[in-house]
């Protein structure tokens, strides 16, 4: 959905004088002693249809600066930006118009709402501007309401609500105008944690009903690893890693992101996926008893899954369940079968049943939506994945 290539911003200085400056090598150097500042610098990225893309950093990293050049509120010294399959760089005059009104819709981190309008007006107002008539815009107004949880706030004026309940108008009105991209620039980050967390919940909530294709921009890792598909770390103007928050939890780039990643709760963000480990040995059916045990003393295991035919667990079978079948002449695995195991997906937070491992014979298990087991989460895989990540150096 967006394509952006060496982006770049320089401030204060005229395009003649920035554009050279820019193939220089000491870059940020080379323009802050011609007078200028370089806002972005060679930034690349690109965006899905449907994705939640997040843009992080400290204040000045170039974050606000790469999100307000995709619809030109800031424009580019260089660079190249496709949305779409269409050149954004070369738009002009109606066609840039339209990208802004129809295409993009903008979050602001202060809301931005017209204290003169009621709710419902401030809601429509997007529309208003796009020349829908008023009946039209009015009840697209209201179904937006709606959809945040403001349907009865419609003739409420904005001194009359809560800091949350602003943002959740400003959500609104960027929903009423259904545009294909909402860019949102720091959202929640003048609301309190517990209305911070329901806006975060609203978001999440909305873009898996309506698939839109989001990029938002934020200062709080925590909340960038629990609402982004993927994560670009800026500093400095510069895209330092870009990739999932258990990418970039599991292996930052440099020290600059192991900093970020050493406060993040991080049993909220890697899932079973993220520690999952083929099993050291499964069984089936057609497995008799003593094979199993013995496998299971070479080993020096207590126990392992049973697979059916497609995959499936079966169950548990433990080393003293199957010496007994082999005492008594039994020679059906069936019999030497028990439920003592936890299962989860792979999609599920280490947070969610961390505390569940080490209960039995056998590893926590990992299983699609048939039960197929892909894999076993190990204790020691979760402790390990929960223990900060050691500093890399820049040169590593």
């Amino acid at each position: 959905m967006i394509e952006a290539s060496h982006l770049s911003k320089v401030y204060g200085l005229p395009p003649d004088r920035a554009l050279p400056l820019l193939t220089d090598e000491r870059r940020h150097e080379a323009v802050r002693d011609a007078g200028g500042f370089l806002g972005a610098d060679d930034v690349s990225f690109t965006v899905q249809r449907g994705e939640l893309f997040v843009i992080m950093g400290l204040s000045g990293s170039g974050k606000s600066t790469v999100l307000r050049m995709i619809n030109r509120l800031v424009e580019p010294t260089g660079g190249r930006l496709i949305i779409d399959g269409r050149d954004v760089l070369a738009m002009a005059g109606d066609d840039l118009r339209e990208l802004r009104n129809r295409r993009i819709s903008m979050v602001f981190q202060h809301f931005a709402l017209f204290p003169h309008r009621t709710i419902r007006e401030n809601a429509a107002y997007g529309l208003k501007v796009r020349g829908v008539p008023v009946k039209e815009r009015l009840e697209r107004a209201d179904w937006a309401l709606g959809r945040v949880g403001l349907g009865d706030r419609g003739d409420t004026r904005p001194d009359e609500l809560s800091g949350g309940m602003k943002q959740r108008v400003g959500l609104a009105r960027a929903l009423a105008t259904d545009a294909d991209i909402l860019l949102m620039d720091e959202p929640f980050s003048a609301l309190d944690p517990l209305i911070k967390r329901e806006m975060q919940e609203l978001l999440l909530t909305l873009q898996a009903e309506d698939q839109r294709t989001i990029v938002f921009v934020t200062h709080d890792l925590n909340e960038a690893m629990r609402i982004g598909h993927r994560i670009m770390v800026m500093k400095d103007g510069r895209v330092v890693q870009c990739g999932t928050g258990q990418e970039i939890l599991s292996s930052p780039a440099d020290d600059y992101v192991s900093d970020f990643v050493a406060d993040v709760d991080r049993s909220r963000v890697l899932t079973a996926a993220a520690v999952l480990r083929p099993p050291l040995l499964t069984a089936g059916l057609p497995d008799s008893p003593e094979d199993v045990l013995r496998r299971l003393g070479a080993a020096e295991m207590n126990g392992l899954f049973v697979l059916d035919e497609l995959g499936c667990l079966l169950g548990v079978a433990r080393d003293d369940l199957l010496a007994n079948a082999v005492r008594n002449g039994e020679g059906d695995l069936r019999n030497c079968l028990v439920q003592e195991y936890e299962a989860v997906p792979v999609d599920r937070p280490l947070v969610e049943f961390c505390h569940l491992a080490g209960r039995h014979t056998v590893p926590i298990a990992a299983v699609d939506e048939q039960g197929r087991l892909l894999g076993v989460v190990p204790r020691a895989a979760i402790l390990s994945s929960l223990a900060s990540p050691k500093k890399v150096t820049a040169h590593a």
